[in-house]
């Protein structure tokens, strides 16, 4: 069973969440490009920062979600979105900017997609992606190992490797450097300061443990979260004051296509 993306359990950490792509587009170094294509837009947060940067580029978002849709529509009115699956994804035109925040990690076979998304880029276009790297993380690790062993394992074989495994950053250099006239890659761990596991939960559920709870009924569902919760609290202790580290990596690429 396939659920869509829950957009209020997303927007729940939204300062937190929005500040990757704050940092990514900080290193987007073009001049007032025409077409700017936030590729999984998600609810918006993205897009926002991409209309204030580019004020006269003609901005769109594409998304797989009807739901983040529906919310980065109402949030900014005046841009384009559209539905649209970014592993098939093919612009009638080529554009200057596209910016991926937190979005590729869903896709897999990432040695073809990313040549093929520079490809879609103007000369001197700019490629920026920022993807969580977090799978070998206690929160994933404790969702794949919580998968294996409730009566729901059968049903989980799928979630346990639903993400794409980030490559190296060699690997992106790799893939990226044929057409590109500068690749510059670099990794960030976030310490996001959450006021308990419960919070950490609450993170996830949006995001790395919706694969592990769409196909559970409600009562399995339940379950599953009491004992994964169980976990993450003996892996993440109290600070203090109470409060709980979630330590977050994330890799981030910006790359310059060929003039």
């Amino acid at each position: 069973m396939k659920t869509d993306w829950n957009t209020d359990q997303y927007l729940q950490f939204e300062d937190l969440r929005t500040r990757p792509a704050y940092e990514l587009l900080n290193r987007v170094s073009i001049d007032q490009p025409k077409k700017v294509v936030d590729l999984g837009c998600g609810p918006g947060n993205s897009a926002e920062l991409l209309q204030a940067r580019f004020p006269s580029a003609v901005i769109s978002g594409v998304d797989s979600s009807p739901n983040m849709l529906d919310e980065a529509k109402k949030r900014l009115p005046d841009l384009a979105f559209s539905l649209d699956d970014i592993a098939t994804w093919d612009p009638l035109e080529k554009v200057d900017v596209i910016f991926a925040n937190a979005s590729l990690q869903w896709v897999t076979g990432h040695h073809e997609l990313f040549p093929r998304l520079m490809r879609c880029l103007s000369n001197g276009g700019i490629f920026a992606v920022q993807m969580p790297d977090n799978l070998s993380e206690s929160t994933h690790a404790l969702m794949r190992e919580t998968a294996t062993e409730g009566s729901w394992s059968a049903k989980l074989s799928e979630a346990v490797k639903s993400r794409e495994t980030i490559g190296s950053s060699a690997d992106y250099y790799n893939w990226l450097t044929d057409q590109s006239e500068i690749v510059d890659i670099w990794r960030t761990s976030y310490e996001h300061v959450l006021p308990n596991a419960d919070a950490i939960v609450d993170w996830v559920k949006s995001t790395g443990l919706r694969p592990f709870l769409a196909p559970l009924n409600d009562e399995e569902r339940q379950a599953y979260l009491e004992q994964y919760l169980g976990k993450i609290k003996q892996a993440y202790k109290p600070l203090n004051d109470g409060c709980v580290l979630l330590t977050f990596p994330r890799l981030f690429i910006v790359a310059q296509k060929k003039l």
